[in-house]
């Protein structure tokens, strides 16, 4: 389970695992909200894991709204699919993981490589994690 902040294009996290339920998203969406507070909403697709309860309560618990993408168009969820794609063909494409445990570890190095080291044109070519520090920076001249 990729997730992808869609105004920093940062990815978040690569959870790995042989399946991810519900409980899953929502171990991932709290460990990720403790980080970074919770998000104002969850976009995702009608698959069972993000329509699950669990993830329904969690949302209300911590106050976010879920946005669900309209079956057959991906094009209303494109930053994480444009993402996965790049993540498949650039990397796992070409891998073979002897472990779960493997797996999870390259696809951590990759999702670091991925935020500290790939510009984006919608950034003015800033890496995720210096569009996020640039961002930061303004706020704080904008509070002072």
């Amino acid at each position: 389970m990729n997730v992808i902040d869609e105004y920093s294009r940062e990815c978040l996290a690569i959870d790995v695992a042989r399946s991810i339920d519900g409980d899953g998203v929502v171990r991932c969406l709290d460990r990720l909200a403790l980080e970074r507070g919770a998000p104002r909403y969850v976009r995702s697709d009608h698959g069972p894991e993000f329509i699950a309860f669990a993830v329904a309560k969690w949302c209300r618990l911590v106050g976010t709204d879920t946005v669900f993408i309209d079956p057959g168009s991906p094009w209303q969820n494109a930053w994480i699919k444009s993402f996965n794609g790049r993540l498949r063909d650039e990397y796992l494409n070409g891998q073979r993981f002897e472990t779960l445990f493997e797996a999870q570890l390259l696809l951590e190095d990759w999702r670091i490589d991925y935020d500290m080291n790939r510009p984006h044109s919608a950034h003015g070519w800033l890496t995720p994690v210096e569009f996020v520090e640039a961002w930061l920076n303004q706020q704080q001249l904008v509070l002072a």
